[in-house]
């Protein structure tokens, strides 16, 4: 939608400037942060305190949650780690919104990471379909 005052949507011009897979990569790393960012805030512990408990420094977590960084796989995992959280890996839905009924769930010790186990059975599930 165009409104002449202001110009047109973010989502037209985003539209223009990205392709699908782009967006598609962007939406899915806001997501992800979005998650440790509510999941810390969930625990009620400040970026200092999660620096203490997963070995990745305060100025790192804080450019991870404003999104001006794009982490390694293993800072990411020591971060969820020391929130008592991991990542799951889901199959894609087909075009007719069908999934495949199976899921893997790969478990890690967190201890392998440096990361102290917090707690089990806490995931974040993905999935990058377009509505």
């Amino acid at each position: 939608m165009k409104n002449k005052a202001i110009g047109p949507a973010w989502e037209d011009v985003e539209k223009q400037l990205y392709t699908p897979e782009e967006i598609g990569a962007s939406d899915l790393r806001a997501a992800i942060m979005c998650e440790l960012i509510d999941a810390r805030n969930e625990k009620g512990i400040s970026q200092k305190k999660l620096e203490v408990l997963s070995g990745v420094k305060q100025p790192v977590i804080a450019r991870m949650e404003a999104g001006t960084t794009s982490p390694r796989l293993d800072t990411v995992l020591k971060v969820l780690a020391a929130l008592g959280k991991t990542l799951k890996i889901v199959p894609i839905n087909n075009q007719d919104g069908d999934s495949v009924n199976q899921t893997k769930t790969y478990q890690y010790d967190p201890e392998v990471l440096g990361v102290p186990k917090i707690s089990e059975g806490n995931t974040a599930e993905y999935n990058l379909d377009k509505k």
